[in-house]
């Protein structure tokens, strides 16, 4: 598991000056059109986080940056397809730590390489995982859910954005740490997880809290724990799984920008920049924060060793877990 405040040292990352770039001009990109690749389907966590900034940076670089959702496999379809484009900026990806910190571990064979595959650009924001289930489920806690788990012996159904999202991950930490089973569910992205959800097809999902934030509030899910080592903000009253009996654990989902391999110093520098304007801009800040993510900025080589960080991370916790896929 993360054993560090991971969403607070991101916060402070947030408000760190630029260091690189500066003074980067962003006429490489002006008049162009940008395919921004979302590897998930619309209406999802990494769409959520994708659309505003597709449209701030897209102002800033006076360029369009049109949002492409290319679900499937974890990720791993929009990711390939952009470590397979040129790196001529025409192609970028919106990552997310599923695609570029646990995936390498989780997956048997990827068609890529996380690292090899792909230029830095920029890291942009982060949140919790959120517990979340259907209201008519006599479930108001974690321990409420472990106890029902044991009773059910499995047969209970948690739905996950897909195989090696940050979701299904903390859902097999989880269980691990509870000692329980319960049935796994993976979808081609969140949106479709949660009108499963909502409409009472199965009983639980672990997904990034902004995917879900809207149906809790509106009552239609209960929210019973959040991944963070910290309370969100948006849903005070819902305790953290830590706090609820399991110790240090915490995850956070995380998402970023990455460019095909090879981008030259000339578009990525600029991109980096107007990327990190926008993330620490208060109309982005204004888009996320309500829905408990945290606006978050990492550029270039500073984002790169914070990936490598992460891999090394999310290997420990998807041995530790156990969990595996072809």
């Amino acid at each position: 598991m993360l054993r560090r405040h991971f969403l607070g040292a991101m916060a402070v990352a947030a408000t760190a000056p630029l260091i690189h770039g500066r003074g980067a001009s962003a006429q490489p990109f002006a008049g162009k059109q940008i395919r921004l690749i979302v590897p998930f389907p619309a209406g999802g966590p990494t769409d959520i986080v994708a659309r505003p900034l597709a449209q701030f940076v897209g102002d800033a670089l006076k360029a369009a940056i049109i949002v492409d959702n290319r679900g499937g496999a974890g990720g791993s379809i929009g990711a390939d397809a952009v470590a397979r484009a040129a790196p001529d900026g025409a192609t970028l990806l919106m990552a997310t730590v599923g695609t570029h910190a646990i995936n390498a571990s989780l997956y048997k064979k990827l068609p890529y390489d996380p690292v090899a595959d792909f230029t830095p650009i920029a890291l942009v924001a982060a949140a919790p995982v959120a517990v979340v289930v259907h209201p008519a489920l006599a479930v108001m806690s974690l321990a409420d859910l472990v106890d029902l788990a044991k009773r059910q012996q499995g047969r209970l159904t948690v739905g996950t954005a897909g195989n090696g999202t940050p979701g299904h991950l903390t859902a097999e930490i989880f269980k691990r740490a509870a000692g329980i089973s319960m049935q796994h569910v993976p979808y081609r992205g969140s949106a479709p997880a949660v009108t499963d959800l909502v409409g009472g097809q199965i009983d639980l999902m672990f997904d990034p809290l902004q995917s879900v934030i809207s149906n809790v509030q509106g009552g239609r899910l209960r929210a019973i724990a959040v991944s963070s080592r910290a309370r969100s903000p948006v849903l005070p009253q819902v305790p953290t799984i830590a706090e609820s009996g399991y110790g240090d654990f915490e995850t956070a989902a995380w998402w970023a920008v990455f460019a095909p391999a090879r981008m030259t110093d000339d578009l990525a520098a600029p991109l980096a920049d107007a990327i990190a304007g926008v993330v620490r801009s208060d109309a982005f800040r204004s888009k996320l924060e309500p829905l408990g993510v945290v606006p978050t900025v990492l550029i270039r080589a500073d984002f790169a060793q914070f990936q490598r960080r992460e891999l090394d991370k999310w290997s420990k916790a998807v041995r530790e877990s156990g969990a595996t896929m072809e």
